[in-house]
């Protein structure tokens, strides 16, 4: 219908890899910046919360400045598919959730991720 929209596809996976960077950078630097806090609320020992900071932030920064971009992407995927995992099994959380986010928030970021990887990036990535 609008088959001039596609010149701005480069354009539009800089925008969702900004988008999902911002989100992992944020998450992961909560889980950084008071680990213990954090693994209590997520119910994870604090090791394994610094480790999952590590990876959000490293993802998140990979995914956004288009370094490793496929590499950061299926990362991300990887810790997403655990969230969903723990909130389904472990937590026993709906797919909408009822009184936080469900586990369709994760699935989102799980597509995001993939359409990233699939396409590298796009054209505005700093190392390919």
């Amino acid at each position: 219908m609008f088959p001039q929209l596609a010149r701005f596809t480069d354009l539009g996976l800089l925008l969702l890899r900004l988008m999902v960077g911002l989100v992992f950078v944020n998450s992961g630097y909560s889980h950084l910046k008071s680990p213990a806090e954090r693994a209590k609320s997520i119910e994870m020992s604090k090791g394994f919360t610094v480790f999952l900071g590590i990876a959000e932030l490293a993802g998140g920064l990979g995914v956004a400045f288009g370094v490793l971009t496929q590499l950061a992407a299926i990362g991300l995927i990887l810790v997403m598919l655990g969230a969903i995992q723990t909130k389904i099994f472990k937590w026993h959380t709906g797919f909408w959730g009822e009184k936080a986010s469900g586990w369709h928030y994760d699935l989102l970021f799980v597509v995001m991720n993939l359409v990233i990887a699939f396409t590298d990036g796009g054209a505005y990535v700093l190392m390919r």
